[in-house]
């Protein structure tokens, strides 16, 4: 059955958006740029103030959140990317903490009144059903809940399977066939591939794993050729699973649910990622709402979740969203698969990093920097991991953990962070344990 398709302009498109609305952007790699130009130029004539955005973290440029448009766009992100970072902690934008196997809540049960849902989306299969590719996300929830729906159809969308929409949820389409942004992610350093290589040796042949993007995933990634039979489960993922997965260490087939198929709800990575989910029943793109359910991910038994931070306390409080008051990034979907990988049966909650930044200065810290945002709250840290090894902080109290950190802390700032354990927990510290 052939679809007919009524292509307006990205100007006609946007000319039905009022002043005052919220608005959604698919994410990711898949940002609506040719619709967010066009609305820039409603703004430059005076035509449209007040326009809040929402959307995870972004690609591209992001002039919603510029001070040029001060009063005229307010972004209000769910993930705070490079491309926002500043302008966010300089007051021209704004963070919304949710976790983001909770943001398509936001949109179904009105906690945001959302106006409008600008998203990309591939060409229609013969029956009219389009896929939101590269990004789902919440991006589901948004063209279900939104009043106004706006698809740009553009052939680089890959045509993913899991979660579809008909065509005719939209209210114009907009054609245009500009790529999807790519990004390569830099070569794992020595000490990343330390980490990798110590992460690699909490998972077992049979387990399902979730795992983020960046140097560090592709260093862990590395360190998994010799397993068997992976499963993966997770909210994203680029070229060093996607390498895993052809070679067939990961082919779910000791998954619980979803049997032999990866599970993810938005990617970013290289145009063979895109093409490879483009079209491939073995790979399901699915609503956040359901990769991130902690009670879903803990349906897969050997559950491992490995995730990151900017610092870790001696008492196991994580921050990864913030380095001080200073946004860096979101809580994401950290949380949802730590409580997922801890129900799950024989799962494990991994948090992996360097024990200095860049710059030499400790993560593994006697106390956070006033203002650094608690995504993993102490109770839920189990397992870290840094190049020094790995310590399981579960069923430990307070100074045990101290101790167990400090052992995995450079060994230059050990006896710094020694002598802070002692002056917080007094002269019993040393004897206690």
């Amino acid at each position: 059955m052939k679809v007919d398709l009524h292509f307006v302009s990205a100007d006609e498109a946007v000319s039905h958006v009022k002043s005052h609305s919220r608005i959604h952007l698919s994410s990711v790699a898949s940002v609506p740029h040719v619709l967010i130009n066009a609305l820039c130029r409603r703004a430059d004539a005076g035509e449209v103030t007040d326009l809040h955005f929402h959307h995870f973290h972004t690609e591209g440029n992001a002039p919603y959140s510029e001070k040029k448009y001060e009063g005229i766009f307010f972004d209000q992100g769910f993930f705070i990317g490079p491309n926002v970072r500043a302008n966010v902690n300089d007051g021209y934008a704004d963070y919304l903490p949710v976790h983001l196997g909770e943001s398509a809540k936001l949109y179904r049960e009105g906690f945001i009144r959302l106006d409008v849902a600008m998203v990309q989306v591939s060409l229609p299969d013969k029956d009219g059903y389009v896929s939101l590719g590269t990004s789902v996300d919440c991006s589901l929830a948004a063209v279900e809940s939104a009043a106004l729906r706006l698809a740009v159809v553009n052939r680089n969308v890959p045509y993913a399977h899991g979660d579809l929409l008909h065509i005719s949820s939209f209210d114009y389409l907009v054609e245009d066939d500009s790529p999807l942004i790519t990004k390569d992610f830099s070569e794992p350093t020595a000490i990343e591939m330390e980490i990798g290589r110590r992460c690699a040796e909490l998972v077992e042949d049979g387990d399902c794993i979730q795992m983020g993007i960046g140097a560090l995933p592709n260093a862990l990634a590395g360190q998994l050729d010799g397993h068997r039979n992976l499963g993966l489960h997770t909210e994203m993922f680029a070229d060093g699973l996607l390498r895993l997965i052809k070679s067939g260490v990961i082919n779910g087939r000791c998954k619980n649910i979803d049997n032999g198929r990866v599970v993810a709800s938005f990617l970013l990575g290289s145009k063979d990622v895109y093409d490879f989910i483009n079209d491939n029943p073995s790979v399901l793109m699915k609503d956040i709402a359901y990769t991130n359910d902690p009670m879903v991910i803990a349906r897969n038994d050997h559950m491992k979740s490995i995730n990151s931070a900017t610092e870790v306390d001696l008492t196991g409080q994580i921050c990864a969203d913030s380095i001080g008051t200073r946004i860096f990034s979101g809580t994401g979907g950290q949380l949802d698969f730590v409580k997922g990988a801890t129900m799950s049966k024989g799962g494990k909650s991994i948090t992996a990093f360097a024990s200095r930044t860049a710059k030499g200065k400790n993560k593994i810290v006697s106390v956070l920097n006033p203002g650094a945002g608690v995504v993993t709250p102490r109770a839920d840290a189990h397992w870290i991991v840094t190049e020094y090894g790995a310590v399981d902080l579960y069923g430990k109290s307070l100074q045990e953990r101290a101790r167990l950190l400090i052992s995995i802390a450079h060994p230059d700032d050990r006896e710094m962070l020694d002598r802070e354990a002692f002056e917080r927990f007094g002269p019993h510290y040393h004897f206690g344990i």
